[in-house]
C-alpha cells in the first residue's frame, strides 16, 4: 500500500507538471496569436527603410520579415545601459536578427535568447585567464558580445553599420553566434540538417584552414585579407564573419569563395545577390 501511495503522489505531481506545461504552451500560443495579428507601426517602417538590406528585399520578404520583427520585439527583453532603450533601437536590433532566420529552415525566432542588453559606446570587460595554474585578468574592449540566452550590442557601432553599409555589421555578428550557440557550444557549426554536415565542415573547415595558415606565415594572405585577420581567432568567429560578409559584401564573397556563398546561401535560405539585382532593376523603372 504505501508503495501505491507513493505511485499515486508521483503520478499526481507528474500529471500536474503536465497540465502546467501544457497551459503555458496555450498561453505562449495565444500571445503569438495576438502578437502576428497587431499592424506593423509605420514608424517602425520608416527606420527599416533606411537599412539598404532591407529596401534590398522583395515586397513579400519585406511583410514576411516584419511579421518576425514584431515577434522578437514582444518576446525578448531589452534593457539599456546608460542609456534609453528607443524603438529606434528595438526595430534596427530586430531586423537584422531576424534577417538571419526568416527564410532558414531554422524557423523560429531565437527561442534559447531571453534578453538584450545596449551599451552606447564600446565596453571593456574582464577576461580571465589560466596559464598552469596562474590566474590573470586583462580588460577587453568589446563591439558585442554573445552568450546564447544574452547578446549584448553596442549602439553608436550597431547604427552605424546599419544605416551605412559595408564590411562589418555586429548585430550580424553577433547573431551569427546565436545561431551557432543553438545545437550546443559555438564552434562554427549551426545546426544543420545530417545530409548537410559534412560538405559544412569540409568547406568550411578547409577555408579557415587555409587562412589560418596564410596569417600565422604573413607571406600570402591574398584573398583572405577580405575576410580580416579577426576570423581566424576560432571556428565561431570564422563563421560569424563569413555571414557578415555574406549578408553585406555578397558580391566579393561569392566572387572570392564561391563555395563559402553558396553553402551561407542554402543554409539561410537567402540569395543577397539575387535581391540586389532585382533592388537595382526596380530603380531604373
Amino acid at each position: 500500500m504505501y508503495n501505491l501511495a507513493l505511485l499515486f503522489i508521483f503520478s499526481s505531481f507528474g500529471l500536474l507538471g503536465f497540465g502546467f506545461y501544457f497551459f503555458l504552451k496555450i498561453k505562449e500560443s495565444k500571445k503569438l496569436q495576438h502578437i502576428r495579428s497587431l499592424p506593423f507601426d509605420q514608424k517602425y517602417r520608416e527606420y527599416l527603410r533606411r537599412i539598404e538590406l532591407y529596401r534590398n528585399l522583395p515586397k513579400e520578404d519585406k511583410e514576411r520579415i516584419e511579421r518576425t520583427i514584431l515577434e522578437f520585439i514582444y518576446t525578448k527583453e531589452f534593457l539599456g545601459v546608460q542609456l534609453e532603450v528607443t524603438e529606434e533601437m528595438k526595430i534596427v536590433i530586430a531586423f537584422h536578427a531576424c534577417l538571419l532566420l526568416f527564410k532558414s529552415k531554422l524557423g523560429g525566432c531565437y527561442e534559447q535568447l531571453k534578453t538584450i542588453i545596449i551599451y552606447p559606446t564600446t565596453v571593456a570587460i574582464e577576461n580571465m585567464h589560466n596559464n598552469s595554474g596562474i590566474y590573470t585578468k586583462e580588460k577587453l574592449l568589446i563591439d558585442g558580445q554573445s552568450t546564447g540566452d544574452i547578446v549584448v550590442i553596442i549602439w553608436n557601432n550597431a547604427k552605424r553599420e546599419a544605416y551605412h553599409h559595408s564590411y562589418n555589421n555586429v548585430i550580424i555578428h553577433e547573431f551569427a553566434h546565436e545561431i551557432d550557440f543553438m545545437n550546443g557550444a559555438a564552434d562554427g557549426i549551426p545546426p544543420l540538417e545530417s545530409s548537410k554536415y559534412y560538405e559544412w565542415v569540409s568547406i568550411i573547415y578547409k577555408d579557415f584552414q587555409k587562412m589560418s595558415q596564410a596569417f600565422i606565415g604573413k607571406k600570402d594572405i591574398g584573398k583572405y585579407k577580405f575576410l580580416g585577420e579577426y576570423a581566424v581567432t576560432n571556428k565561431a568567429e570564422f563563421f560569424a564573419v563569413i555571414t557578415e560578409r555574406f549578408f553585406e559584401s555578397p558580391n566579393i564573397l561569392k566572387k572570392k569563395f564561391p563555395e563559402l556563398y553558396n553553402e551561407l546561401k542554402d543554409f539561410y535560405g537567402i540569395d543577397p545577390i539575387s535581391n540586389i539585382l532585382i533592388n537595382n532593376r526596380s530603380n531604373l523603372n
